[in-house]
Protein backbone atom coordinates (compact mmCIF):
# COMPACT_ATOMS: atom_id res chain seq x y z
CA UNK A 1 0.00 0.00 0.00
CA UNK A 2 1.12 3.53 -0.73
CA UNK A 3 2.06 5.59 2.31
CA UNK A 4 2.01 9.38 2.54
CA UNK A 5 4.61 11.43 4.42
CA UNK A 6 4.10 15.14 5.01
CA UNK A 7 6.93 17.63 5.59
CA UNK A 8 7.73 21.33 5.41
CA UNK A 9 5.93 22.63 8.45
CA UNK A 10 7.42 25.01 10.97
CA UNK A 11 7.07 28.29 12.83
CA UNK A 12 6.40 31.36 10.71
CA UNK A 13 5.32 34.93 11.41
CA UNK A 14 1.96 36.24 10.24
CA UNK A 15 2.18 37.20 6.59
CA UNK A 16 4.89 34.64 5.94
CA UNK A 17 4.95 31.64 3.62
CA UNK A 18 5.59 27.92 3.81
CA UNK A 19 5.52 25.11 1.27
CA UNK A 20 4.34 21.73 2.47
CA UNK A 21 5.20 18.51 0.67
CA UNK A 22 3.43 15.17 0.68
CA UNK A 23 5.65 12.38 -0.59
CA UNK A 24 4.05 9.09 -1.57
CA UNK A 25 5.92 5.80 -1.28
CA UNK A 26 4.47 4.70 -4.61
CA UNK A 27 2.99 6.11 -7.78
CA UNK A 28 0.22 8.67 -7.47
CA UNK A 29 -0.34 8.77 -11.22
CA UNK A 30 -3.53 6.72 -10.99
CA UNK A 31 -4.87 8.52 -7.92
CA UNK A 32 -7.47 10.98 -9.13
CA UNK A 33 -8.01 13.21 -6.15
CA UNK A 34 -5.45 14.15 -3.53
CA UNK A 35 -6.17 16.59 -0.79
CA UNK A 36 -4.76 18.54 2.10
CA UNK A 37 -6.52 18.69 5.45
CA UNK A 38 -5.67 20.35 8.74
CA UNK A 39 -6.53 20.00 12.40
CA UNK A 40 -6.29 23.19 14.46
CA UNK A 41 -5.61 22.83 18.20
CA UNK A 42 -8.73 21.66 19.98
CA UNK A 43 -10.74 21.39 16.78
CA UNK A 44 -11.87 18.79 14.29
CA UNK A 45 -9.90 17.98 11.16
CA UNK A 46 -11.05 20.10 8.21
CA UNK A 47 -10.57 19.97 4.47
CA UNK A 48 -8.26 22.59 2.94
CA UNK A 49 -7.64 21.87 -0.74
CA UNK A 50 -8.06 19.24 -3.45
CA UNK A 51 -6.33 18.53 -6.74
CA UNK A 52 -7.49 16.06 -9.37
CA UNK A 53 -5.36 14.14 -11.83
CA UNK A 54 -6.29 16.55 -14.59
CA UNK A 55 -5.03 19.47 -12.52
CA UNK A 56 -8.31 21.04 -11.48
CA UNK A 57 -8.37 22.32 -7.92
CA UNK A 58 -10.76 23.35 -5.17
CA UNK A 59 -10.12 25.28 -1.97
CA UNK A 60 -11.84 25.95 1.30
CA UNK A 61 -13.09 29.53 1.48
CA UNK A 62 -10.77 30.25 4.40
CA UNK A 63 -7.63 29.68 2.28
CA UNK A 64 -8.81 30.67 -1.20
CA UNK A 65 -6.43 33.16 -2.78
CA UNK A 66 -3.65 32.39 -0.29
CA UNK A 67 -2.94 28.66 -0.71
CA UNK A 68 -2.07 26.77 -3.88
CA UNK A 69 -2.14 23.00 -4.24
CA UNK A 70 -0.09 21.28 -6.94
CA UNK A 71 1.12 17.80 -7.80
CA UNK A 72 4.17 16.34 -9.51
CA UNK A 73 3.30 12.83 -10.61
CA UNK A 74 6.87 12.15 -11.70
CA UNK A 75 8.05 12.78 -8.14
CA UNK A 76 4.96 11.23 -6.53
CA UNK A 77 4.55 14.39 -4.52
CA UNK A 78 1.76 16.83 -3.75
CA UNK A 79 2.54 20.34 -2.54
CA UNK A 80 0.69 23.05 -0.66
CA UNK A 81 2.11 26.55 -1.09
CA UNK A 82 0.83 28.73 1.73
CA UNK A 83 1.19 32.50 1.48
CA UNK A 84 0.03 35.36 3.70
CA UNK A 85 -0.28 32.99 6.62
CA UNK A 86 -2.51 33.94 9.54
CA UNK A 87 -2.53 32.76 13.16
CA UNK A 88 -5.75 30.87 12.45
CA UNK A 89 -3.83 28.73 9.94
CA UNK A 90 -2.02 27.12 12.88
CA UNK A 91 -2.72 23.39 12.69
CA UNK A 92 -1.33 19.98 11.92
CA UNK A 93 -1.52 19.56 8.15
CA UNK A 94 -2.18 16.20 6.51
CA UNK A 95 -2.43 14.99 2.95
CA UNK A 96 -4.90 12.30 2.00
CA UNK A 97 -6.09 10.23 -0.92
CA UNK A 98 -9.03 7.83 -1.15
CA UNK A 99 -8.15 4.41 0.21
CA UNK A 100 -4.86 5.50 1.73
CA UNK A 101 -4.13 5.90 5.43
CA UNK A 102 -3.53 9.22 7.11
CA UNK A 103 0.11 10.21 7.52
CA UNK A 104 1.66 11.66 10.65
CA UNK A 105 1.08 15.22 9.52
CA UNK A 106 3.31 18.28 9.75
CA UNK A 107 2.88 21.08 12.30
CA UNK A 108 2.40 24.64 11.07
CA UNK A 109 2.50 27.40 13.67
CA UNK A 110 1.82 31.00 12.71
CA UNK A 111 2.81 33.37 15.49
CA UNK A 112 4.75 36.54 16.10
Amino acid sequence: QVHLVESGGGLVQPGGSLRLSCAASGSIFSINAMGWYRQPPGNEREWVALIRSGGSTNYADSVKGRFTISRDNAKNTVYLQMNNLKPEDTAIYYCKAPGLSWGQGTQVTVSS
